[in-house]
């Protein structure tokens, strides 16, 4: 049977290692998509890279444009990355009637409403999984594994960045802006980590996510971000002697009001398995009606890991090639005229628990003004500690575990604790999740 022709555009570390998986398990792939899939032509700036990760076997280009162009590429894969050139080149493979494969969860999360709506009026298919998790087949599992159940919510460690900086923060006891240093020398982290670190990354994935998980549209600009740069050691230690674990979570939930959209650092209890996921691993729960929580853990990046999921995609797109457009799997999981407008909710209107830090003088009636101010917005404490002061000083730490609220009564409340006199200092707060039912 006639091979699937692929073109790939970028041959960096993603694309090497597909080259290579593609290439070392071919005849593995082979027997599974019914036809050879094999890459024919490679656009990437550093030609002398390409032509020795290629070994001179493929056509090699710089010019991605005559890859997207070319008549005998069926499908193309895009792992270039960002926002710009690849949204022009990935539109006009579409337009000449080519699949695309791609890895770029910043490109889906700004553009995928339009660049779906452009496949299925071309009738291609645009597959995804190595955009969210890496090599977490999650994509296949919440579109079409559990496409029997009614989503309640999904929560995930999608950025293994962070993960491993809170991870050593934790276990060494070590500030933010050194875990970050090393974190970067061990190439975990970019020279500029923002995405990363300030959870844009989190929220491209989680964007994606929560469309194929409720049927939305992608809505990343509504979606609330906060990353881990403020993190103490000292609330990673308080948060365990609580029983609890810091991790940057990536949070969608359905609601009676609507869709919980939200990137933030989230205490977990040590007791759920999420929780003692470490290092620069992922780790995504999915809570449906009828299968109850389901757990997805793996690498979230690395050259054979995306790879993984790359090379998957092109087996899907190879056995669905001929098949009639309206057979194939919906890139959002439902009809494209099935799509819900459920709203996403401000984060003013989210409802979880919370863990609050304060610094107060060590003197009597500060505690009860603090309870006073969280009674009269209807906040409930579940535990709390209160640290002595140390040697020599007149302040000490109190922390507070309160029960479920909305967001805009702990933000009143903490506007209004922060300015009693006897409290130093802005309040502390990392919202908590149980994860369990």
């Amino acid at each position: 049977m006639k091979p699937m022709n692929v073109g790939l555009l970028g041959i960096g570390t993603v694309g090497g290692g597909t080259f290579t998986v593609l290439t070392r398990n071919a005849e593995e792939i082979t027997r599974r998509a019914g036809r050879p899939i094999r890459i024919v032509k490679v656009a990437d700036r550093n030609l002398a890279l390409a032509r020795e990760v290629t070994n001179g076997t493929v056509d090699v280009t710089d010019d991605a444009f005559s890859v997207v162009s070319d008549p005998n590429v069926d499908i193309v894969v895009e792992l270039i990355g960002g926002t710009t050139i690849a949204k022009e080149l990935v539109l006009k493979a579409i337009e000449n009637g080519k699949h695309v494969v791609t890895a770029n969860k910043a490109l889906l999360a700004h553009y995928g409403n339009e660049i779906f709506a452009a496949a299925q009026k071309k009738g291609v298919m645009v597959a995804f999984e190595a955009a969210v998790a890496g090599g977490i087949p999650i994509i296949k599992a919440v579109r079409e594994g559990l496409s029997a159940n009614r989503i309640e919510w999904i929560a995930g460690i999608i950025n293994g960045t962070t993960n491993f900086i809170l991870t050593e923060m934790r276990e060494k006891g070590l500030a933010f802006e050194d875990v970050l240093q090393e974190a970067q020398r061990l190439g975990y982290a970019e020279a500029d980590p923002t995405f990363d670190v300030e959870g844009v990354d989190a929220a491209h994935k989680l964007t994606i996510l929560a469309a194929i998980g409720f049927g939305i549209p992608m809505q990343f600009d509504k979606a609330y971000t906060e990353g881990i740069t403020k993190l103490t050691r000292e609330d990673i230690r308080y948060a365990e002697q609580l029983g609890y674990r810091v991790k940057l979570l990536g949070i969608t939930k359905r609601t009676d009001k609507g869709v919980e959209l939200r990137v933030h650092p989230t205490l977990i209890p040590e007791k759920r398995l999420i929780a003692n996921v470490n290092g620069a691993m992922n780790a995504v729960v999915v809570k449906g009606d009828a299968v109850g929580p389901t757990l997805y853990y793996g690498a979230g990046a690395g050259a054979e890991p995306t790879a993984s999921s790359v090379v998957a995609d092109l087996v899907d797109v190879t056995r669905m090639h001929t098949a009639d457009p309206q057979q194939r799997v919906p890139h959002l999981a439902f009809q494209p005229d099935q799509l819900s407008d459920l709203p996403i909710l401000p984060m003013s209107e989210v409802r979880t628990a919370y863990y609050l830090r304060l610094r107060a003088q060590d003197k009597p009636g500060v505690l009860a003004d603090v309870t006073r101010i969280l009674g009269d917005l209807e906040i409930s404490i579940d535990a709390m500690i209160q640290k002595e002061p140390e040697e020599g000083e007149s302040e000490a730490d109190i922390i507070l575990l309160t029960h479920i609220t909305v967001e805009k009564n702990i933000d009143q409340a903490i506007a209004k604790i922060e300015a009693l006199p006897a409290i130093t200092g802005k309040v502390t707060r990392i919202r908590m999740e149980e994860l369990g039912k």
